[in-house]
């Protein structure tokens, strides 16, 4: 191995891909074989407990090729942890996310490199079109401009992870010890100047998405409690505005029930609509309250991102610290 290479650390975070993994890690091969030949690279395979015979795909393709690493979980640990893990092991100059469902481009990868060597330390992918789910991509869309509406810090529209980041930037990520990393969010909110490519995403190569309206709520609510504090302010100015009503509904019904106003004062329908209204609002925010209480706790715990099962071609390189 020639050691005056600059070397690119490729990152495949996969969750039942067994039809994929071996087609992308061909692809990344050519594509760094024909575009960044003058560069060393790994592929580090991020498996999360997959169960339909990932693995053994990936122990194959590691047994052919040294370049190509993996790192096991024991369990699945959801999708940021498994990959901001896999990304403080790596020992490259740079280090690139790509998923390994091909709706990441890899011929994106020789454009981050040549933005990369222009100076910029991040660089990203961000979609501006989308083969995949019209009516997901456009409330996908809305989520983005919500939060970034509601967040102080500035929020990447559109953007997945997808992208290169220097190994300077990866030493940051090591040195912020977060149990419940969002690399969307620490991007915009601590990493220097960017370049952006823009893309259009296209469907899945295989197989069908892990996504589904829990993992997409988890991912929504973290990035929610971790960069904004509108869900509690919120709750305190609306508590305020129906505590206020309230007193003025409470006054109204006072007079009305000193002139006798019978048919105003009449029926319990009113006082139950309230009832079950306000009992609605409280649980909600107290939704909201648990939210932001469990994301403290999950950092005050300080648990490790994930807990590898074993590793495979890391055995000649000493572990980079994280944790």
């Amino acid at each position: 191995m020639n050691t005056s290479k600059k070397k690119i650390s490729i990152i495949i975070p996969c969750f039942n891909e067994v039809s994929n993994v071996r087609p992308i890690c061909n692809a990344i091969i050519d594509e760094l074989d024909t575009n960044c030949a003058s560069y060393d690279y790994e592929i580090i395979f991020a498996d999360n407990k997959s169960t339909d015979g990932t693995r053994a795909k990936i122990e194959q393709i590691c047994a052919e090729n040294k370049r190509v690493k993996a790192i096991f979980n024991v369990k699945n640990f959801g999708q940021f942890n498994s990959p901001y893990h896999a990304m403080l092991q790596a020992n490259g100059d740079c280090v690139i996310t790509i998923c390994a469902d091909f709706q990441d481009p890899v011929e994106l990868i020789h454009r981050f490199v040549q933005q990369w060597e222009n100076g910029y330390k991040i660089v990203i992918g961000r979609k501006t079109r989308s083969k995949e789910n019209k009516v997901l991509y456009f409330l996908r869309g809305c989520y983005y401009k919500i939060i970034h509406k509601m967040s102080s810090v500035e929020m990447i529209e559109q953007f997945t992870g997808f992208g290169l980041y220097d190994k300077s930037f990866i030493q940051t990520l090591r040195d912020l010890h977060d149990p419940t990393p969002f690399i969307r969010g620490i991007v915009a909110e601590l990493g220097p100047e960017r370049a952006e490519i823009e893309y259009e995403q296209p469907r899945r190569k295989s197989g069908k998405t892990h996504n589904n309206f829990y993992t997409l709520f988890d991912a929504a609510m973290l990035s929610f409690t971790s960069y904004t504090k509108v869900g509690m302010r919120i709750a305190e100015f609306f508590g305020f505005g129906v505590a206020l009503l309230s007193f003025i509904i409470g006054i109204a019904y006072l007079i009305a029930k000193l002139v006798a106003w019978d048919r105003f004062t009449a029926g319990y329908a009113p006082m139950m609509i309230a009832i079950f209204f306000m009992g609605g609002v409280q649980l909600a925010f107290l939704g909201f309250l648990g939210e932001y209480i469990m994301a403290m706790n999950t950092r005050i715990m300080n648990r490790p991102l994930v807990v590898e099962e074993k590793r495979i071609n890391f055995d000649d390189e000493k572990e980079p610290t994280h944790d």
